[in-house]
């Protein structure tokens, strides 16, 4: 590696041979050249390991598949330079993105992490993510996927970025920890975005760093058994590690709340067997999590992740009505049963 580098391109792997091409071809056209390119491939049988060895891309081979969170760690571990870009294998980044990703976090020593501008791969008129979000209701969601791309091209800050393709600073990571490799997959960017705002550091989102994604390139469709039962989990140890007591007991309800709405909705597409495993699974174990410890420094921190959930709520609810209709207000509607049916006070959010 380059001791003159300032980033590190981390791309983990596992059985992604189809993507190798594409996106290693999107990086040789990148304008700026002041990065690394390192591949943690997580025990691929496809072909992967050989093609890697044949082009002598700086690789790491694990034995066996460590997820998402043991991937990206080996190599930011691994990694000497001052930021590291945690890229998916099925991605191509437009020729400038390098180069406006470090421009994007080099603005504040503040920033941990930057988002890009995520547009889908086979559609470039619609957005595949624009920085994740969180809500009161414990649910992550992808600000912008499936709306237009023209739109979402203001700098702003986000809960979390994607780690899809996202920047970070390296050194950060040592105060607040790594990704959570319990969480294998999925939630594990939220998880390490939600710790650094507890320290004070800041999310944003960046316009004109542009990334096309494929999505579901390693583990398959949206929604399958793999993903719910993951996300489920997750979902628990999420907010456990990141939430003083006193705070999961203030949003004990609307979390609450979350969960019923989520079961009723994966039941109905087949999955609530799967997502109720997962949150049995997330509940039993999730004391083996390394929790963060409270610090009253912290506190102004904590309130201001409070005011983040309330907000990430009402962008969910501003989100996903949109074109598509009637949405919000199902999803009201939705929530005034589940509130009045269980002799809730109906005009907690009404």
């Amino acid at each position: 590696m380059s001791n003159k580098a300032k980033v590190t391109v981390i791309i983990p792997n596992y059985n992604g041979l189809k993507f190798m091409d594409p996106c290693f071809k999107a990086l040789d056209l990148q304008l700026c050249r002041d990065f690394d390119i390192l591949v943690v491939d997580n025990g691929s049988t496809d072909g992967s390991v050989e093609w890697l060895k044949e082009h002598e891309i700086p690789s790491l081979f694990l034995e066996k598949n460590t997820g998402f969170s043991g991937a990206v760690n080996v190599g930011i571990k691994a990694s000497k330079t001052p930021y590291v870009i945690l890229l998916n294998n099925d991605t191509e980044p437009d020729c400038h993105y390098i180069g406006e990703m470090i421009k994007a976090i080099e603005r504040s020593p503040e920033i941990f992490s930057v988002s890009s501008k995520m547009i889908q791969l086979y559609d470039h008129s619609k957005m595949d993510d624009a920085g994740d979000m969180y809500t009161l209701l414990g649910w992550a969601f992808q600000r912008g996927v499936g709306r237009p791309s023209t739109g979402y091209n203001r700098s702003c800050s986000v809960f979390s970025a994607c780690a899809g393709a996202a920047i970070y600073r390296r050194e950060v990571f040592e105060t607040i920890g790594y990704f959570d490799e319990m969480h294998f997959a999925y939630l594990e960017d939220i998880d390490v975005g939600y710790r650094a705002k507890i320290y004070g550091y800041k999310n944003v989102y960046c316009p004109s760093a542009m990334v096309y994604h494929v999505g579901s390139g390693t583990s398959g469709s949206r929604y399958n058994s793999f993903k719910v039962r993951l996300a489920a989990r997750n979902n628990i140890y999420l907010n456990y590690k990141n939430m003083p007591w006193p705070q999961l007991l203030l949003n004990a309800l609307p979390l609450g709340l979350g969960i019923l709405v989520k079961y009723g909705f994966f039941k109905k597409i087949g999955f609530g067997k799967d997502y109720l495993d997962g949150l049995k699974e997330g509940v039993k174990t999730a004391k083996l999590c390394k929790k963060v410890k409270y610090n009253r420094d912290h506190l102004k921190h904590y309130a201001a992740i409070e005011w983040e959930l309330c907000t990430g709520t009402l962008l969910y609810i501003r989100e996903f009505s949109g074109p598509s209709g009637g949405k919000t207000v199902k999803f009201i509607i939705f929530l005034r049963e589940k509130l009045w049916n269980n002799g809730i006070v109906s005009c907690i959010m009404f």
